[in-house]
């Protein structure tokens, strides 16, 4: 392969030594766009051809290595740049005799990058080659050419990064600068902006704003184009179909991002976003970016001047009403009563379940509402709060009992003889460590240096031991820093004194419920809720802090009977119990011992048997339905009798009789008050009242 002229600089000769041709040779490639990949292919060519130079150079085929992981990429920073982390990784285990790109800015552009390259080739003897030369950065007169060439390499990205943003700004200020159209504009060839000439795309944009205006709502927009299958319209912005139009599904970031954007108000802006350095994500390049919600802040703005579907005062009425829907406290409690507000994950799905209020605060409850807030899809599942938090707290009670916090000090204790039996251990693998490493240097230092077969054959040796012993003491710092901190005895004293106190504590009238939640986030890092079905059962999971995971199981209250897991052997074992001649509270007793419980109270009682006897068929009639009641004469009926012979409930029939339209007695049967009337008072007073 024939190699450009320039690529074959002068390398003085006695840079290279023996030691570095027994190392590999790092080749490192990189473009700084996929433009850049796809069309200066001249470039990349001659990056790859520096393989053939390190051969050259004296290093074998199988000892050069070609790194370019990171075609594609920017080398402002090595933070996104896997190969050049490799790069860094190989020269600081010792592997790399040279490193060599076509020059010091395909390496990194940036000084902190750069100049820790430097170092970490200087302390393990790693030369550096381009295509001027070959460089040794132990050496003062190499080290500060290539410090001076990285300084120039960073100098020239800032020179062009702040070109190209003045032009960006100059361009953006006439007006002109067209980064990205929202849906429902299209940029004619012209460069002009317009509505898109799809009148059903338009239709579906004032659509939005126009339900806004009526629903006052995110949520109560995107409920309406569920409800009613409506899609958002959109341009493909790449690929072959680049400019057609696409119907997705919506979702509240999409209405959100509509609502919230001035275009659709006519305006011309630039410079809503802030960059922030510190809230960048790792992978992420473009992350990091806040949005300015102050008009009066925005880099540009100007009004009318594009095509509108709202005026600018409608589009300030919108994200005044978007700013009062707004959570004053996002992300955290809000101070309810509910004790695992935040905490709360859901089983089903992984995400986190949001807290809801009814009843005046009083009650609460955990529902998962992501797939409906967000896609208008069904809730994913909810739970009452109080018998969760009552499990919950049960169970934080009892981890702080006194007896539970003697056997925690004690198992602390054994993990204490644990931790130093594992003490022992590392001590032991760290002098081993020292001793092979102190061995290969007194066996490398032995060695007649003009034995080169046999020395270099050591040095590798004293290398690697060195690796090792260094690489163990990294593990034992970590193994150390992940082990808590021993108590004293004055320490353990005071946590068995404040154990005797917690209950109480817990319990007070001055303990507020922003405490006990305070509490719950010091012990739990959160707590995940599966519910069953429809039926009664659910179960928690609490992870507590320290990593120790409790499966417990809890019964929730249901709104229906038939809703119980058990419900058709509840009422089998009622017609039994009943058919034996077994009275209400003796089958309540019997299916409270079963562990059986009903849909809305704690445990059964003679009540709730009695209503499902009646409701089911199971029981007799009450004695206000029968005709043993004494009357005075046969035209005397009770209110049941005489509301099924007029076909209407018998809460109508009461009713007439309290506003006077009937006329009546109460009789006694026992201990029942029964209300006897006469047919023809009642006949008369339903007369008179339809004719009023």
């Amino acid at each position: 392969m024939n190699v450009e002229p320039s690529l074959l600089a002068f390398a003085l000769p006695e840079k290279i030594h023996s030691r570095h041709n027994d190392r590999q040779a790092i080749v490192y490639v990189r473009q700084s766009t996929v433009r850049q990949v796809e069309h200066n292919s001249e470039s990349t060519r001659l990056q790859y051809a520096l393989a053939d130079r390190a051969f050259r150079l004296g290093w074998r085929r199988d000892q050069i290595i070609v790194i370019d992981d990171d075609l594609g990429r920017s080398g402002a920073s090595a933070v996104d740049r896997p190969g050049f982390q490799r790069l860094v990784a190989e020269v600081g285990l010792g592997h790399v005799g040279m490193v060599i790109g076509i020059e010091v800015s395909r390496l990194a552009r940036s000084c902190r990058d750069w100049h820790q390259l430097i170092e970490m080739c200087a302390l393990f003897d790693t030369l550096i080659g381009d295509a001027d030369g070959i460089y040794d950065p132990s050496t003062y007169n190499d080290r500060l050419l290539l410090g001076l060439k990285g300084t120039m390499s960073e100098a020239e990205l800032h020179i062009l990064k702040g070109r190209m943003h003045e032009g960006r700004k100059a361009k953006a200020h006439r007006g002109e600068l067209i980064l990205g159209l929202p849906r429902g504009y299209v940029l004619k060839p012209s460069g002009e902006v317009a509505l898109d000439p799809d009148e059903s795309v338009q239709r579906a944009i004032r659509l939005v704003f126009a339900l806004f205006e009526k629903r006052r709502s995110i949520s109560g927009v995107l409920r309406y184009l569920v409800d009613h299958d409506i899609a958002l319209p959109d341009r493909i912005r790449s690929g072959p179909e680049k400019g057609d139009v696409c119907w997705n599904r919506p979702t509240t970031a999409t209405l959100s991002d509509m609502l919230r954007h001035p275009g659709y108000a006519g305006a011309y802006v630039y410079g809503r976003r802030r960059h922030d350095g510190r809230l960048r994500l790792p992978g992420k390049p473009h992350s990091g970016r806040r949005f300015v919600r102050d008009p009066q802040k925005w880099m540009v703005l100007h009004q009318n001047a594009l095509p509108a579907y709202i005026d600018w005062q409608s589009y300030e009425r919108n994200q005044e009403l978007m700013a009062a829907n707004r959570s004053r406290y996002p992300g955290v409690p809000r101070g309810g009563a509910a004790l695992l507000g935040g905490l709360i994950i859901c089983g089903v799905c992984g995400r986190k379940m949001v807290t809801g209020y009814n009843d005046d605060g009083r009650e609460a409850r955990y529902s998962c509402s992501y797939e409906a807030t967000t896609y208008g899809g069904p809730r994913c599942q909810s739970i009452s709060a109080r018998p969760v938090d009552a499990c919950v707290s049960a169970l934080m009670l009892e981890s702080l009992s006194p007896a539970a916090i003697d056997i925690s000090l004690q198992v602390a204790e054994d993990i204490e003889l644990e931790r130093q039996q594992l003490h022992d251990g590392w001590k032991q693998r760290l002098e081993r460590a020292a001793y092979e490493a102190a061995l290969a240097r007194r066996r490398y230092e032995a060695v007649d240096p003009d034995n080169r077969l046999v020395a270099r054959t050591l040095e590798r040796d004293w290398e690697a031991a060195m690796a090792t012993k260094q690489a163990l003491a990294d593990d034992h710092q970590r193994a150390l820093a992940r082990q808590p901190k021993r108590l004293t005895d004055a320490e353990k004293d005071m946590v068995r004194r404040l154990a005797e106190d917690v209950p109480a504590l817990w319990g007070a009238q001055s303990t507020t419920s922003r405490d006990r939640q305070t509490i719950a986030r010091m012990m739990l890092d959160h707590v995940v809720v599966r519910v069953f079905g429809e039926t009664e059962r659910a179960e928690i999971k609490c992870h507590w802090a320290g990593e120790i995971v409790t499966t417990h199981p809890i019964i929730r209250t249901v709104r229906r009977f038939e809703q119980l897991e058990h419900h058709n052997e509840i009422l089998a074992r009622i017609t039994a119990l009943r058919a034996e001649g077994a009275t209400t509270q003796q089958i309540a007793d019997d299916l409270n011992a079963r562990g059986w419980t009903p849909a809305k109270k704690p445990m059964f009682d003679a009540l709730i048997v009695q209503k499902l006897l009646v409701r089911k068929g199971l029981g007799k009639k009450r004695p206000i339905w029968s005709g043993n009641v004494p009357r005075r004469n046969d035209d005397e009926v009770t209110l049941q009798e005489l509301s099924e012979q007029l076909g209407v409930h018998r809460q109508t029939a009461y009713g007439w009789l309290r506003r006077g339209k009937l006329k009546g007695r109460v009789a006694k049967v026992g201990t029942q008050r029964i209300w006897l009337v006469s047919l023809s008072h009642a006949s008369t007073g339903i007369r008179t009242g339809e004719a009023s």
